[in-house]
């Protein structure tokens, strides 16, 4: 008999055939020698694999939210080929209470686990599901694989269940009153739940007769299913995930039915309209109301303020009185933005159901108050030359006033202008102006009252108020300076032209100072027969039906200056006018200018200088040299000598007698 040694494994992947060579022999016999083939084929063979060969268990974590007969596990990843596969249960950490123990699959050699074990070797979640409520829950299970030859492997498996992660079924809020009148419809929806959670489904629990309202499963929308009358309901409502039922959550809902009252308040008034100074207390009633009912006391009405925010922050309600709440303040720009005028209404509504309400409009403008005088300016203090023509604006006095509108001023001067002030101000700008002439040595600086009223800042006109403020303007000295031609001495000549026209003679050019007014120009001298006319600076020639024998010889005084400053210069021009039979160059000699100046003083008395040197006489032929000197002469009319003279002659007439009488005596 030949049989397997212990321990031996035969692979016949390795080797397929064993040669044995056995010997046998009797006592006195020879030794006979046979020899025996053993050949190894492939087949199922049972063996454990490093996982069945490991002491400790292997772990095996899931949700507790997982489905029911979920698979958990895979004992063998291949098809089992006759092995069987059971197991037992080593005990469980927090079995689950009220679990059904029985199993109908074979394979678990008790019943102390609600996992099961398959003869396919998976292990699946109870068909119920894993308890949600629990902590962590832990299952050990014993799993042995045997073959047909009652060869076996053993392993342990720990399954953990930890809580789930999905948020729980939860109304946020568990009970809930809802009123609504009668008359409801069926089919219109009365209210809405609404929980929190996954896949949220709902059922109504209770009442289940007399059904009055219904709930959608997955809106969680209550409705009526008949029309509703005055009555109250009591509904219980579930709620619950639709892939965990025992996920749930109830909420109860009171449905009140109630009656209507179906006319509005009355009140007088039916609209509010009033005007209330800026200056009204809070707290000071503007209106009550006198609202009643249709079928509701006095008692039963409610008073509310609606409108914009500005309004409802200005105005409350107590009761049926609309009182003022806070300032009401005129001179704000906010209260300018309204246009100085609030509105809000007032809603009166009466008990029952559905309410009804009436609406009282309210207009209250706002009236302004003169509380405030007008305000001078910091600093009024200004600075004028004393050169400055009429009109000239010295500076502005900008007073305020916080009334509004904060520019509603008039301004006045004390005294009025005059000489001893020569200033005058805008009533509605304050801009002061120059009127009279300014003498920074009569005068350095003037002080000025300036009166403020305000305007517009109270209904009643006579509520003004006022405010006199000083006010200086200083004179700034300007040096006198006269006004400057080039060349001061001229000589021309011209060809004189037909009868009657008009001819231009010379351009004269001439500048004054910076801050003089326009320079003025004028002939006062040397144009006895009336030839010549000055249009602006411009000379210009009337032909005569004469000629000219002798040059003309004119002077020309320019003003320059404003005020009672003004100064001037005499010009000299000296013009040959050449008849027209006369061939005389096309062009006029250019002017020469003699050294020194002629000028005249606002007194009106020329004077003249000249150099007291000689002329050269290459210079005389080249261009004549004119000189002037204005002497002072008097040339008195002809009666005026005439009873001089007679008054002479009657004088010696009475001395001659007076001496012959004295002789004769």
């Amino acid at each position: 008999q030949v049989t397997l040694r212990a321990g031996a494994e035969l692979d016949a992947r390795r080797v397929n055939q064993y040669t044995l060579i056995l010997r046998a022999a009797c006592p006195g016999e020879d030794e006979a020698q046979e020899r025996l083939f053993v050949r190894v084929t492939a087949g199922h063979v049972l063996r454990c694999d490093t996982l069945f060969a490991r002491a400790e268990a292997d772990v095996v974590q899931v949700l507790a939210d997982v489905a029911p007969r979920t698979p958990l596990y895979v004992v063998l990843p291949q098809p089992l080929g006759g092995l069987t596969v059971s197991g037992s249960s080593l005990g469980a950490t927090a079995p689950q209470k009220g679990e059904a123990l029985g199993t109908a699959e074979p394979g678990l050699r008790n019943h102390n686990t609600p996992l099961t074990l398959t003869h396919r070797g998976l292990v699946l979640a109870p068909d119920n599901g894993f308890d949600p409520s629990k902590d962590i829950q832990t299952f050990l299970l014993d799993i042995e694989v045997m073959d047909r030859h009652g060869h076996n492997c053993s392993r342990a498996l720990r399954v953990e269940v930890l809580p789930s992660r999905r948020p729980r079924v939860t109304f946020p809020e568990p009970h809930r009153a809802v009123t609504v009148t009668e008359g409801i419809g069926p089919g219109e929806v009365v209210t809405q739940v609404q929980a929190r959670g996954d896949h949220v489904r709902y059922a109504l629990l209770a009442p289940v007769a007399p059904v009055l309202f219904t709930v959608d499963e997955v809106t969680g929308q209550i409705r009526s299913t008949r029309r509703l009358q005055a009555t109250r309901a009591h509904l219980l409502i579930r709620a619950y995930n639709a892939l965990h039922p025992k996920d749930n959550a109830t909420a109860t809902v009171n449905v009140t039915v109630q009656g209507t009252d179906r006319l509005a308040p009355s009140c007088v008034p039916a609209i509010f309209v009033s005007q209330v100074p800026e200056t009204m207390s809070p707290g000071s009633t503007l209106v009550t109301l006198r609202c009643t009912g249709s079928t509701s006391a006095d008692g039963c009405l409610h008073y509310a303020l609606e409108g914009p925010p500005s309004s409802l922050s200005h105005f409350c309600m107590e009761g049926p009185q609309l009182k003022v709440n806070t300032t009401l303040d005129y001179d704000s720009e906010a209260t300018a933005a309204l246009g100085f005028q609030f509105t809000a209404t007032i809603v009166v509504t009466v008990g029952g159901q559905p309410r009804q309400s009436t609406r009282v409009p309210v207009l209250v403008t706002v009236t302004p108050v003169n509380e405030f005088r007008p305000a001078c300016p910091s600093s009024a203090t200004f600075t004028v030359p004393e050169t400055a023509a009429f009109g000239s604006v010295v500076g502005r006095v900008a007073g305020t006033d916080r009334d509004y509108p904060q520019d509603s001023l008039e301004y006045s001067l004390e005294g009025g202008p005059g000489p001893a002030q020569p200033f005058s101000i805008d009533r509605s700008t304050g801009e002061i102006r120059v009127v009279g002439a300014l003498d920074s040595q009569q005068h350095k600086s003037y002080r000025l009252a300036v009166r403020l009223t305000d305007t517009h800042h109270d209904l009643d006109p006579r509520k003004r108020q006022s405010r006199l403020c000083d006010v200086s303007v200083r004179l700034q000295a300007v040096p006198d300076q006269l006004p400057e031609c080039t060349p001061e001495v001229q000589e021309l000549r011209i060809t004189a032209g037909s009868p009657g026209s008009r001819q231009p003679v010379t351009r004269l050019l001439c500048r004054g100072g910076p801050d003089s007014a326009a320079l003025t120009y004028s002939l006062v001298g040397g144009n006895e027969d009336g030839r010549f006319r000055l249009e602006g600076n411009t000379l210009v020639y009337l032909p005569g039906g004469r000629a000219e024998p002798q040059p003309s010889v004119l002077l020309v005084e320019v003003w320059g200056g404003s005020g009672g400053r003004r100064r001037s210069s005499l010009v000299a021009l000296v013009v040959h006018v050449a008849p027209r039979s006369t061939p005389v160059p096309a062009s006029s000699t250019a002017p020469r200018t003699v050294s020194g100046a002629v000028t005249g003083s606002s007194s009106g008395v020329p004077r003249s200088s000249h150099s007291p040197h000689p002329v050269p006489p290459q210079t005389l032929r080249k261009e004549p040299l004119v000189v002037l000197q204005t002497e002072a002469a008097w040339h008195p009319p002809a009666w005026f000598v005439a009873v001089l003279t007679s008054s002479g002659v009657l004088l010696l007439a009475t001395l001659g007698c007076t001496a012959r009488s004295l002789l004769c005596r």
